[in-house]
């Protein structure tokens, strides 16, 4: 079954009520609504007056659904996940965390060159030069040393969006709409790892001691493609200066897009959980490779 994202943008207080999540609208109207909480995947909350009660946390964490929250500017600033989502947190955990470095430069070396060979497939799509990332993937070697992904990255947004663009945290289109998108994958991918049994904070290339989401921001990174189609999309359709409501709710639809990942279509939200379920077994040396999408 896929999961189902709720997006709150109005005052509202939620609470649990027979496995339902209650929505009370906090208007004139005070109208209720329920949801079946073993539904859910993921709920964004985006306005400063939405309450919620302790029950809603313990039921959320119980199920594994991914809390959203946003700040002023209504872009993702905050995700809550359960500590133990997976019957063998510690045995997984662990050994994530004694992989050694060789391992973690090779299972990096396979992202990169899956991203690289999805942006390719994306630029083949919209009939622009793609050669150059073809070539690239090629000479992608162990922990992307010679940094092939950010030679590709390079050509990549050139394509897309001309030589001006620079690819920035900037709230201006298309920068804004690609940060709103790769912000609901960074939690999809985060859920993901926590119900594998993986913390997502030790990653495999990212370091930074200030994140907290280092695996997830690895992993995520040839799903990105994916976000960048809808945007490219939502663009063409429709020229604006910021990130509309109507493109916030296309980009809630991401955990349903249908993607191709071994052998396979299946909606987003299922196939990451493949992506993590591999990484897990990677680390334990079942496996070699981590199953990643092709964009298609």
């Amino acid at each position: 079954m896929v999961k189902r994202t709720l997006h709150f943008s109005n005052p509202a207080h939620l609470s649990v009520q027979n496995n339902q999540l209650i929505v009370e609208l906090k208007d004139d109207s005070r109208t209720k609504h329920s949801v079946p909480i073993m539904d859910l995947g993921m709920v964004v909350l985006e306005n400063p007056q939405i309450t919620l009660t302790t029950a809603v946390l313990e039921a959320f964490m119980s199920e594994n659904i991914a809390l959203v929250s946003c700040d002023k500017n209504y872009m993702p600033s905050g995700l809550f996940l359960p500590f133990d989502a997976n019957t063998l947190q510690t045995k997984v955990m662990k050994t994530q965390v004694e992989a050694s470095a060789p391992l973690k430069k090779q299972l990096w070396q396979q992202t990169v060159k899956a991203k690289i060979h999805n942006q390719a497939l994306l630029l083949d799509k919209l009939n622009l030069n793609s050669q150059r990332l073809y070539v690239l993937r090629e000479q992608v070697l162990s922990d992307d040393s010679t940094n092939c992904e950010g030679q590709a990255a390079g050509h990549y947004w050139n394509q897309l969006y001309g030589t001006d663009f620079i690819r920035s945290q900037e709230r201006n289109t298309p920068n804004s709409q690609l940060n709103y998108g790769y912000a609901i994958l960074r939690s999809i991918v985060a859920r993901a790892l926590t119900a594998s049994g993986l913390h997502p904070s030790f990653g495999l290339f990212h370091k930074n001691q200030y994140n907290a989401f280092c695996l997830a921001d690895d992993i995520m990174e040839p799903y990105r493609p994916f976000v960048d189609w809808i945007v490219f999309q939502m663009i063409q359709k429709e020229k604006t200066d910021e990130l509309t409501k109507e493109q916030k709710i296309e980009l809630l639809k991401l955990p349903q897009l249908d993607v191709n990942i071994g052998k396979m279509t299946r909606p987003l939200f299922h196939a990451v959980s493949s992506t993590t379920a591999g990484l897990n077994r990677c680390f334990s040396q079942e496996v070699r490779k981590i199953p990643y999408p092709i964009f298609e």
